[in-house]
């Protein structure tokens, strides 16, 4: 017998997904691979009630929990195919086992491409992040730098100075426009338009950022926007559209997280234009909500 619910990725959107379907009293099943995009941050913040405890704790914990419902399966293993044929979905695991669902709910993550400056991705969740609201708080009143990656640079700059002064460099490629100038002059930022070639300093604290006109730049903190893409392929396999988000693709769903395929339903960074803990686990409860609506409409 089929599954009623498969869900890929079990980080803070999957997990809460699941959750609801568990309550519902639905037959779930977990597939986690263990390698969320959190995982190089050492403490969650702006989390409810959770403030600054460590992803991987938050995690295990929601896992301890969901585990206690009884139509709950974990299995750790890496869903590396899908398909749908015949009204069910079909998944594949690294281990060749197949398995089957009436419904399937995506929560496989993005993965970040930042920029290849030397001595930045050692520093990537710590010294060196990409959401002011989740880190600025932590490297508060020092010097802060924003490295452009894209257009949506300079709306990080203009946010930054509330947590630090805040230098923007352009990279000689990201001018702000006339309104934007005028609005990151008002904030106080300083904008450097020579080329951050090196992050300077022993990881993960940064002493300053070195240019190519050979100028050093005092810094305390960085913060990038980097290119996002998804972390597996199998919304692709399964033929699910996409549409563009500031940093990169993002998977298409209506108001429940529904896809365009009928029964699969997608949830966590890969639908969220605007990412952070709470958004994902917001739309992992609806993901889950929408399919359990559903499987009552299928009885």
């Amino acid at each position: 017998m089929p599954e009623e619910v498969i869900i890929i990725g079990g980080s803070f959107a999957g997990l809460s997904a699941a959750m609801q379907l568990a309550r519902g009293q639905r037959k779930v099943t977990v597939i986690d691979a263990g390698e969320p995009r959190n995982r190089f941050a050492n403490q969650s913040h702006g989390f409810f009630g959770l403030d600054g405890v460590s992803p991987y704790q938050i995690q295990q914990e929601a896992q301890r929990q969901l585990l206690k419902y009884p139509t709950v399966t974990l299995i750790e293993d890496t869903a590396t195919a899908a398909s749908k044929e015949e009204g069910l979905f079909h998944v594949t695991l690294g281990n060749g086992q197949t398995i089957n669902s009436k419904k399937l709910i995506l929560a496989t993550g993005l993965k970040d491409e930042t920029p290849d400056i030397p001595g930045l991705r050692e520093r990537w969740g710590a010294t060196v992040a990409h959401c002011p609201y989740c880190h600025g708080y932590e490297l508060r009143n020092q010097p802060l730098g924003v490295i452009a990656t894209s257009p949506h640079s300079i709306h990080q700059a203009i946010l930054l100075p509330d947590w630090g002064p805040t230098t923007y460099f352009t990279q000689g490629q990201f001018e702000p426009d006339e309104d934007q100038l005028a609005l990151l002059i008002r904030r106080g930022v300083t904008i450097e338009r020579t080329e951050v070639i090196e992050v300077l300093g022993r990881p993960p604290k940064i002493r300053s950022l070195y240019l190519a006109d050979g100028r050093t730049i005092q810094i305390g903190g960085i913060f990038v926007a980097p290119k996002t893409h998804m972390a597996s392929t199998l919304a692709e396999q399964l033929g699910c559209e996409f549409e563009e988000g500031p940093l990169g693709l993002v998977i298409k769903t209506d108001e429940i997280k529904q896809t365009n395929i009928t029964g699969l339903f997608a949830a966590g960074d890969t639908v969220n234009p605007m990412q952070n803990a709470t958004f994902a686990s917001a739309a992992g409860v609806m993901a889950g909500i929408g399919a359990h609506h559903a499987l009552i409409q299928d009885a």
